[in-house]
């Protein structure tokens, strides 16, 4: 047994083992569950099934968790990026809206470059507030969680701007070789992150800024322009996510759209081994973890489980998916389960007192 596990753990020590085995794992229980969760059927020439599904459902989220990701690889934490969704997805739609021919591409085009203009302006001054002035990041990206959800609701004058074009609709639930094209869009941003953060010198020096920003400093990394760029792109994957979202219902909501999906980005980053404090990331992992959040959460439907312990029962599950991962608590189990706790330490002998 000690052989098998010596050559277990480089397997087990790898940062995406815990958060694969905990997919795996899921799968297996819907599965067993529902014996038909992984069908999948060919209609109209696309495929449709739940694993289709989930990868659907699960594509904004893996945006905003994407830039999420950077921005707490340096340090810091981004709470408006529902806001941005909001917002993003309101400025596209009202365009839509006013326009003689919703159906038009030039239409659809100018109203996303609109929406997405606005957005990095709104991410560029998240990245002010945090490195030019020196805000903390919570209390910055928090500013704009607040204002921004009433901003949204402004632009759509607290009513559901409903559009009936196809291009935009495309975005959300169009298909590209016979998969839906909001998995191509998400996967296109998270191969163009991995190319900036991996070929390039710019993954260590985000790794290096927030594993310490002082040091980074003296080593001459601007690290202002770093977090500042960060922000930036989490501000664009969030509009763009804001696009699908709103494509989905082919409708923006200035109050519901991108609602609580900051928290479940930070779920989805942590879930995927990239530590709060800053430092190093891992991409791969965050897609992983949005993949169980968003199986989770077909889950918990597919169980019918009540609205009122739904969120309960998927925050044990996360608790137990973060536990899983930590090496202490596994460290602190296994020593447990082989009987080999440590006792309490002997108590130290008092030196004796010498007579004068």
């Amino acid at each position: 047994m000690n052989v098998v596990a010596d050559r277990l753990r480089p397997l087990t020590g790898h940062r995406l083992f815990w958060p694969a085995l905990v997919l795996v794992v899921m799968i297996l229980a819907n599965t067993i569950y529902r014996p038909g969760f992984l069908s999948i059927e060919v209609k109209n020439g696309h495929l449709y099934g739940t694993p289709v599904d989930i990868l659907r459902l699960s594509a904004p989220l893996m945006l905003v968790a994407l830039g999420m990701t950077l921005v707490i690889a340096t340090g810091g934490i981004d709470l408006s990026v529902g806001s941005l969704c909001a917002i993003s997805g309101a400025i596209a739609c009202l365009h839509i809206s006013e326009a003689p021919d919703q159906t038009s591409p030039a239409t659809v085009l100018t109203a996303l470059a609109l929406a997405f203009g606005a957005a990095l302006a709104l991410g560029a001054w998240n990245g002010v507030l945090v490195a030019v002035i020196g805000i903390q990041p919570i209390i910055a990206t928090l500013i704009l969680m607040v204002a921004g959800r009433g901003l949204a609701q402004l632009v759509t004058e607290g009513q559901i701007i409903t559009i009936n074009s196809g291009p935009y609709r495309a975005i959300g639930l169009g298909h590209f070789l016979t998969l839906p094209l909001a998995v191509f869009i998400a996967l296109a941003a998270a191969l163009l992150i991995a190319a900036f953060t991996r070929r390039t010198a710019l993954g260590l020096i985000v790794e290096s800024v927030g594993g310490n920003a002082e040091a980074s400093r003296l080593a001459g990394i601007r690290s202002s322009r770093v977090v500042f760029l960060v922000y930036v792109v989490s501000a664009a994957c969030a509009a763009i996510a804001g696009f699908m979202m709103t494509a989905n219902v082919s409708s923006a909501d200035g109050n519901a759209a991108g609602l609580w999906v900051e928290l479940d980005a930070i779920l989805a980053v942590v879930i995927g081994g990239t530590a709060l404090a800053g430092g190093r990331f891992s991409l791969g992992g965050t897609i992983l973890g949005a993949l169980i959040i968003q199986t989770l959460t077909t889950s918990v439907y597919a169980m019918n489980i009540s609205p009122q312990t739904a969120l309960l029962f998927k925050a044990v599950v996360v608790i137990a998916v973060c536990l899983i991962q930590a090496p202490a608590f596994r460290a602190r189990f296994s020593r447990r389960r082989r009987g080999t706790t440590p006792g309490p330490t002997a108590p130290r002998r008092e030196k004796e007192q010498v007579p004068a």
